[in-house]
């Protein structure tokens, strides 16, 4: 059962958001035109298992041919993704979670009365973002970074390893079958979509979705809009230097890999985080502190309204590393990286939310 300890640690529970613009919490309600909220049977929620009854995903039209597919509350296993379609042709921006999730994707596809998809593209290999590619494969072609490919074959069921509680349903790992290195330029019809390598920032695989005539930029994860980024699988300095990336992009309308839709804005709140956590990790480091040690004694200050703020452990985990000369993306100690969130969440394991 979600309760204030499964997002928040116990001191900063009570500043999660749940009302108003960019709301997280149980109570935030989806904007105008968002569907209900879903059964547990609808969204892949169990209320028998430790899992949250949270709304239903919601379709936003961002511009002629461009949906969101918002999935709240925008936790841990609950992200975003979207389609684009010129009537003809539609290309999905990952998929979800579970079995379930992932097939009523495909339904508010088809409900939206756009064909269906020939494209998937994945911003990254996490199981949120791709648990899903069997679902619309072998129909539409999976395409990811070459490296988004080889971490999603290495991992495997890497979310079942961390919350095996879960009904995923019927998971078939659907690595990309198409890979790029830098940029590749797809074409929905007349709308172009750029796919956008930025380098290691939450992973070593992302990529921005780009639609330069819309200035509508999908980026995944290295966006959480009411969330705390997580930044252990990836690199913090290549974090930021993906906001810098982002901005020249001149987008006006993101969308997240976790939260609300949301406008460029949101990169300084992004980048004043993350460079809270490189201060607290260098001067931790200097005094012979662990993580763990800095992040339970940090001030998040302005950060304590961001969900999941017991990413701070792991955030620091990276910052460490890289502080230490080793190379951004290269492999951590998963088992210590969550078993300090865990600690930092009040002792009580993260919980999916799908």
């Amino acid at each position: 059962m979600r309760d204030s300890a499964a997002r928040n640690t116990p001191a900063q529970a009570s500043a999660a958001r749940t009302s108003g613009p960019g709301a997280t919490g149980p109570d935030a309600a989806p904007p105008p035109g968002a569907a209900p909220p879903a059964d547990a049977s609808a969204t892949g929620s169990s209320p028998a298992a430790e899992h949250p009854v949270v709304p239903e995903p919601y379709l936003t039209e961002l511009a002629a041919g461009v949906h969101a597919f918002i999935q709240p509350d925008g936790g841990w296993c609950l992200n975003n993704a979207g389609f684009v379609t010129n009537g003809d042709a539609t290309l999905v921006v990952d998929t979800a979670a579970t079995e379930r999730r992932a097939r009523l994707l495909r339904r508010r596809i088809a409900e939206s009365g756009a064909p269906a998809p020939r494209m998937v593209v994945n911003t990254h290999h996490h199981g949120d973002h791709t648990y899903g590619n069997g679902v619309f494969a072998p129909e539409a072609t999976v395409i990811g970074h070459a490296s988004c490919r080889r971490e999603l074959l290495a991992a495997g069921q890497q979310l079942h390893a961390v919350w095996p509680q879960v009904d995923y349903g019927d998971i078939r790992l659907t690595a990309p079958e198409i890979t790029y290195t830098d940029e590749l330029a797809l074409h929905v019809g007349d709308i172009e979509v750029r796919l956008i390598h930025p380098g290691v920032a939450h992973t070593t695989g992302d990529t921005l979705v780009w639609l330069p005539r819309q200035r509508i930029v999908f980026a995944g994860d290295l966006v959480f809009h009411g969330g705390t980024p997580f930044v252990f699988m990836g690199s913090l300095t290549g974090s930021l230097r993906a906001l810098e990336l982002m901005r020249t992009l001149d987008a006006v309308t993101v969308v997240p890999g976790h939260g609300p839709v949301t406008g460029p804005e949101v990169y300084d709140g992004i980048e004043r985080y993350l460079r809270f956590v490189g201060r607290l990790a260098q001067e931790g480091r200097a005094a012979g502190r662990t993580p763990l040690e800095v992040a339970r004694e940090a001030d998040l200050g302005p950060f304590a309204e961001l969900a999941e703020s017991e990413r701070l452990v792991a955030n620091l985990h990276r910052a460490y590393a890289e502080l230490a000369g080793v190379a951004p993306g290269a492999p951590l100690d998963l088992v210590a990286g969550f078993g300090d969130m865990t600690v930092m969440n009040g002792g009580v394991p993260m919980a999916c939310h799908a």
